[in-house]
């Protein structure tokens, strides 16, 4: 099996979080976790081009000098947080502007010929994807798991049209530039919205597309939520803490369970909105916000011309803007069991496989059930599609 390089080299940076997953496991539930805030302290600078190596939820084990009222602080680029594999970066020109877009790129031990493009989503990084990208790479598979622009480790440029368009075009241009020319693309979250996107605009470059509890699976605006100008999108973004991460987490992304193994995916958020980079951070949040809000893709999902394999954890509840909608619109919103089969019925070539326990992770929250759905769904693929 491909081992994540967390497993063999010691971190710094994750022993920082080891004592806050611990005081979250060892308090009486989560409540004597949620006191926890954060302390801003300076960000580290830039990262070099090259490489950066990695801390995962698997390595948390030993306690330091960390606690939940004293996170770790990161760059506004996620300086000082290691991912799994080694950091690669693509370097590009996009609306006037040289931005870097930080990937991952897993080659596997025995190749199968295919290439699996995993995409993050909006409250997550390609770091999140380690144990996806350790599973696919022992079955075969190149994994390329990019970090989009605006997020984790990539450019968060002051100025930016944030577009799914946009977010597509300069990831072909990624995988252009590493020779794949036809791949799976898998998309989480906000990351199914941008596969979607992908698909439409790439259909013959895309074999196969995954989409594991994606967002836009209904247009929140047209159901009412309230439109936010970026400068409110903005404001809330800057109120972003370890605390309120955890209890959204909690509530959204794992169906009210918590674990210690999730608590190093809160601090990474955290960690870049305790240093004076918080700002940018915010801002390319926001910007990312309304882009999401106001860009549905479910009007076309009956031009999908590729298998679709959708995986669904049915106690997802995730709706952009839910908390700013009326009680009456917020009662309509984020029910995944029925968004779920509405888009198997209007994509064309589409399989839907639910897990009824699971919320917006559910290849986190149930690793070993998703992967083996995943697993079986990509080498159901016909041959002549590959």
């Amino acid at each position: 099996m491909i081992t994540p390089l967390w497993t063999t080299l010691p971190m710094l940076p994750i022993h920082k979080l080891s004592l806050i997953a611990a005081c979250c496991a060892a308090a009486s539930g989560l409540a004597a976790c949620a006191a926890g805030g954060g302390a801003n302290a300076p960000s580290a600078a830039a990262p070099a081009a090259a490489v950066s190596t990695a801390a995962s939820a698997a390595s948390v084990s030993t306690a330091s000098a960390a606690t939940p009222q004293d996170g770790p602080a990161y760059g506004p680029e996620l300086q000082g947080f290691d991912y799994p594999y080694p950091v690669h970066e693509f370097s590009f020109t996009s609306q006037g502007q040289t931005l870097h877009m930080a990937y991952l790129d897993v080659q596997p031990k025995k190749p199968n010929g295919r290439t699996a493009v995993l995409l993050h989503g909006k409250n997550f990084c390609s770091a999140t994807w380690g144990d996806t990208i350790a599973r696919l790479a022992d079955a075969g598979y190149r994994v390329i798991a990019p970090d989009q622009i605006g997020f984790c480790k990539s450019s968060k440029p002051a100025a930016y049209q944030f577009t799914f368009q946009q977010l597509a075009r300069n990831t072909h241009a990624l995988l252009a530039s590493l020779g794949v020319e036809r791949a799976t693309i898998v998309g989480h979250s906000t990351g199914g919205m941008l596969a979607v996107r992908y698909g439409l605009m790439y259909p013959r470059e895309t074999e196969q597309l995954v989409l594991a509890n994606p967002i836009g699976l209904e247009d929140w605006k047209a159901k009412g939520v309230p439109s936010l100008s970026v400068d409110e999108w903005y404001a809330r973004e800057l109120k972003t803490s370890a605390d309120g991460i955890r209890r959204y987490e909690q509530s959204t992304y794992y169906a009210g369970q918590w674990s210690a193994r999730y608590e190093p995916w809160v601090q990474m958020l955290a960690g870049m909105y305790r240093g004076p980079g918080k700002q940018q951070v915010a801002w390319d949040s926001a910007l990312l916000y309304d882009m999401i809000y106001t860009q549905p893709v479910i009007y076309e999902f009956g031009q999908l011309k590729m298998p679709v394999l959708l995986l669904i954890g049915d106690k997802d509840t995730t709706a952009i803007g839910k908390d700013a909608a009326p009680p009456e619109v917020r009662a309509k919103l984020g029910h995944y069991p029925e968004l779920a089969k509405a888009a198997q019925r209007a994509i064309p070539h589409a399989t839907l496989v639910e897990f009824p326990d699971a919320g917006h992770a559910p290849q986190m929250q149930d690793p070993e059930a998703f992967h083996a759905a995943l697993l079986k769904g990509l080498a159901a693929l016909p041959r002549q599609a590959q």
